[in-house]
């Protein structure tokens, strides 16, 4: 089983940058996790429709072949820290690889969404993209440490 973050975007600011790559190199130690980043899609004068389709491609392409597809997204299901740690163990237990998808700046593409076998909703409100990657990535470390009784998680 292999966990796997598709995102648009490299984070620009440096500090969340280090964020991120902190809580994704600690959550690496409990699940395998490979991160792939695509390009976004330049929203110069062209419709969020077309940016959101581009990137899309992207990042469809970015998905492994077999795997259970996540989009993170506000109107997903929203699930506590133990569902969340309990259904990834169970994914685990499977073998299954699990592809999280986040999208640009416009959300996701109607054909991500559809090739999507779940939808988690990461807050009750819309984030940036790259505060959704740090949200994502901290809440894997933290299933980790459930699953392994550990005590990062009170």
């Amino acid at each position: 089983m292999k966990l796997v973050i598709a995102a648009v975007g490299k984070p620009r600011n440096p500090a969340l940058a280090a964020a991120i790559d902190e809580y994704e190199t600690r959550a690496a130690r409990y699940w395998p996790l490979e991160v792939c980043e695509v390009r976004e899609e330049p929203a110069r004068s062209v419709s969020a429709d077309l940016v959101r389709e581009k990137e899309g491609e992207r990042l469809a392409k970015a998905l492994p072949a077999g795997a259970h597809v996540v989009a993170c997204d506000v109107g997903g299901t929203a699930r506590t820290s133990e569902a969340f740690s309990a259904w990834l163990q169970q994914e685990r237990e499977r073998g299954r690889d699990v592809a999280f998808v986040i999208g640009g700046a416009y959300g996701l593409s109607e054909g991500v969404r559809a090739r999507a076998a779940s939808r988690l909703s990461l807050a009750p409100w819309t984030l940036p993209h790259e505060l959704a990657r740090l949200v994502l990535a901290e809440q894997l470390y933290r299933a980790g440490t459930i699953v392994r009784r550990e005590p990062y998680h009170k």
